[in-house]
C-alpha cells in the first residue's frame, strides 16, 4: 500500500463512529494494520476498548479471547493474572480458572480450557484492580491484528478514526 493510498484510506475514517462504520471497514483495517506501527494500532485499540460506542472492555476482551489460538489465549490470561498481584491472582485463578494457573505461567494447553465467559469476569476484576490492563491488552492484541478483526466493523472504524488523527 503506497503512502498516498494509506492516507486516502484513513481519511475516510476521520470522525467515524461505531454506529455507522464504512462498509469496507474490515478490508481497510486489514490493509492499514499491515502498514502502521504496532504502537499506533495499540493506541487505537485502547480508544475502542474505552469508548462508550463499543461494548465494555471485559466483553470485547472475551470476544478476542474466543478468536485467539492457545498461545494468544495464554498470553492474554497471563497479562490479566499479572495485573492482579499475588494473592488476588491466586484466588481468582482458583475461582475462574479452576486453580489451573500460576500467574505468568499459564500454558497454551491450560488456556484452551478457559471459557470466554471466565475471561470476561477475570478482565472485569483486572480492570478494577489495575486500569492500565486496558493498555497492556491493547499492546498484546496489536501484535495480532487478524484477531482484532473479530471486534467488528464498528470497533475497527473507531480504531482507524483514532489512527487517522495521527496521520
Amino acid at each position: 500500500m503506497s503512502l498516498m493510498d494509506f492516507v486516502k484510506v484513513l481519511e475516510q475514517y476521520k470522525g467515524a463512529n461505531a454506529s455507522a462504520p464504512p462498509q469496507n471497514a474490515q478490508q481497510d483495517f486489514q490493509q492499514v494494520a499491515q502498514s502502521v506501527p504496532q504502537s499506533h494500532l495499540a493506541s487505537g485499540l485502547t480508544e475502542a476498548f474505552r469508548s462508550n460506542e463499543t461494548p465494555p472492555f471485559p466483553q470485547m476482551l472475551a470476544n478476542l479471547f474466543g478468536q485467539s489460538n492457545g498461545q494468544q489465549r495464554a498470553g492474554i490470561l497471563n497479562e490479566l493474572l499479572g495485573s492482579l498481584g499475588g494473592g488476588s491472582a491466586a484466588q481468582l485463578a482458583e475461582q475462574f480458572l479452576g486453580g489451573r494457573a500460576v500467574p505468568g505461567q499459564l500454558t497454551p494447553q491450560q488456556a484452551e480450557q478457559v471459557s470466554p465467559e471466565a475471561v470476561q469476569q477475570l478482565a472485569q476484576h483486572a480492570q478494577s484492580n489495575d486500569p492500565s490492563i486496558v493498555e497492556r491488552a491493547s499492546s498484546f492484541y496489536a501484535q495480532h491484528p487478524k484477531v482484532v478483526q473479530a471486534l467488528g466493523a464498528g470497533a475497527l472504524a473507531l480504531i482507524m478514526s483514532h489512527m487517522s488523527r495521527s496521520v
